[in-house]
């Protein structure tokens, strides 16, 4: 397991190297982005109002305060659940050349498949640290498509050593949740083994 420091904007080059488990601090731009955000993009073919290329993207529904003069405060940004994105994943990230796709458990063969082909990462940020986070986002810089409401809005974030981030898919397409069932299932079959024989005058 390596730790990497990665700043926006991100290239194919600087991820190339990173692995699944491996561990990222993000540090420039990152935008939330959920459910309609995705779903306004692939099935609507609406543009990003927010270019997000070699960027980062978060599944979140934060918390936002509104302060005076349009300015906003992050108040908590914990991650939702990133298979319903799985749908869309594949589509968004090939459209929108976004580079670090950051949510919450594990994602599907369509994400896999757009982090092999278009050079991306996906990352899990851990449950349960929505206001550490919040401590991490610098400035809200921007909001797109408030009509969607707080959860769905596009909140632009600068962000600073943001993290920790695990890799749960690389560049080669690997998944860290597939490969850990693997291992799971390949130390039970091991440990059946064993206890079997050992009560084996069971009857």
């Amino acid at each position: 397991m390596k730790t990497y420091h990665l700043t926006t904007p991100i290239s194919a080059d600087d991820i190339k190297d990173i692995r699944i488990g491996d561990i990222v601090y993000l540090t420039g731009t990152m935008v939330t982005c959920r459910d309609d955000g995705h779903r306004r993009v692939v099935k609507e073919g609406l543009a990003m109002p927010v270019d997000v290329e070699d960027k980062a993207i978060l599944h979140a529904g934060p918390i936002i305060k509104y302060l005076p003069n349009d300015q906003y405060e992050m108040v908590a940004v914990g991650p939702t659940t990133s298979m319903r994105m799985e749908m869309f994943e594949e589509e968004f990230v090939h459209k929108t050349g976004v580079r670090l796709i950051i949510g919450k458990g594990s994602m599907g063969p369509g994400t896999a498949r757009a982090c092999k082909n278009d050079k991306a990462l996906q990352l899990v940020y851990p449950a349960g640290n929505a206001v550490y986070a919040a401590k991490h986002v610098e400035k809200i810089v921007d909001a797109k498509w408030t009509d969607l409401g707080m959860p769905e809005t596009l909140w632009v974030c600068k962000v600073k050593d943001f993290g920790p981030l695990i890799v749960t898919i690389d560049t080669n397409g690997d998944n860290f949740f597939d490969a850990k069932k693997a291992e799971f299932n390949r130390r039970k079959e091991e440990q059946i083994k064993k206890i079997s024989e050992q009560v084996q005058f069971i009857k």
